[in-house]
């Protein structure tokens, strides 16, 4: 457990709410029908039927993905949806959901190939940023200057990929102020906003960067709720980037919201609020 986890778990107790724990690794999901053919749909058959509700903080996406589809085939509310978790954690459906709800976006290519994804990234114009559409934290990210490196890393990334059918995520690489702004949206409210600054592009908290508070602009909470719409999140970070002009667009979208560096800066009390909207839509 993260350090979020066991607040969410002090501010249940807080509130004397009866609670488990679902440890996904001990957890067998019964997958089958209910005896009625293969056309009917999957009834409940009394695993879940005491949750009113689960709040899914898996680490792992596709955990997460499984856990929640089987859930809500059971008929257990969950948040976030599965929905909404299999858009989050695949960056190309995070990047089409906001397009589709008109919310700026870095510009970006999907390819299949890496000769197209060559073409993508000279198309875009360098620098640009490979990404996997799968993965968390900053990891195998890689900000590439010109062809030569884009070669080598679109050829190191398929090597790396087992399946051959993994496609190549390219975006344009923002020219931000050394930091970049994270949001958190539960339910129809902006909790805090906060920036993630390093001397490295890469921001992330995870990967070194310094949490400052920002306060919570008109601007910054539409367009948190609005990103936090397009992907169906209720309880959702979305990471903003702003360029040399100030110009606000929303990066990515994470269904598994960490805190713990936005705690120190903030007197929001972010694992409560998480708790109280879960608990108002048990109740609901």
């Amino acid at each position: 457990m993260r350090t979020e986890e066991k607040l969410i778990f002090q501010a249940l107790r807080e509130r004397g709410v009866a609670f488990d724990r679902i440890d996904t690794r001990k957890l067998v999901l019964d997958l089958n029908l209910d005896g009625h053919g293969a056309d009917k749909p999957m009834q409940s058959r009394g695993q879940f039927d005491n949750y009113g509700i689960v709040l899914v903080r898996c680490l792992s996406n596709s955990r997460a993905l499984c856990a929640s589809r089987v859930l809500q085939m059971q008929g257990v509310r969950t948040v976030n949806t599965r929905d909404a978790i299999a858009t989050c954690g695949d960056k190309i459906l995070t990047n089409l959901a906001l397009l589709e709800y008109g919310i700026p976006t870095p510009r970006a290519a999907m390819a299949f190939s890496r000769e197209s994804a060559l073409v993508g990234a000279h198309d875009i114009g360098y620098p640009v940023v490979v990404k996997p559409p799968i993965g968390s934290w900053g990891r195998l990210m890689a900000k590439v200057n010109d062809r030569q490196t884009a070669e080598s890393i679109v050829e190191h990334k398929e090597a790396m990929d087992n399946s051959g059918g993994s496609p190549f995520y390219v975006q344009d690489y923002i020219h931000k102020p050394g930091y970049d702004i994270r949001t958190l949206v539960v339910g129809d409210e902006t909790l805090y906003a906060v920036r993630r600054s390093s001397a490295h592009w890469i921001t992330n908290t995870a990967r070194g960067g310094q949490v400052s508070n920002l306060a919570v602009t008109d601007e910054l909470d539409r367009l948190s709720l609005a990103a936090a719409a397009a992907v169906g999140g209720e309880i959702v970070a979305v990471d903003i980037l702003e360029d040399a002009d100030g110009v606000l667009t929303v990066n990515e979208v994470n269904h598994t919201p960490e805190f713990h560096g936005a705690m120190q800066v903030t007197d929001v009390d972010i694992a409560g609020k998480m708790v109280d909207y879960v608990l108002r839509l048990a109740d609901g």
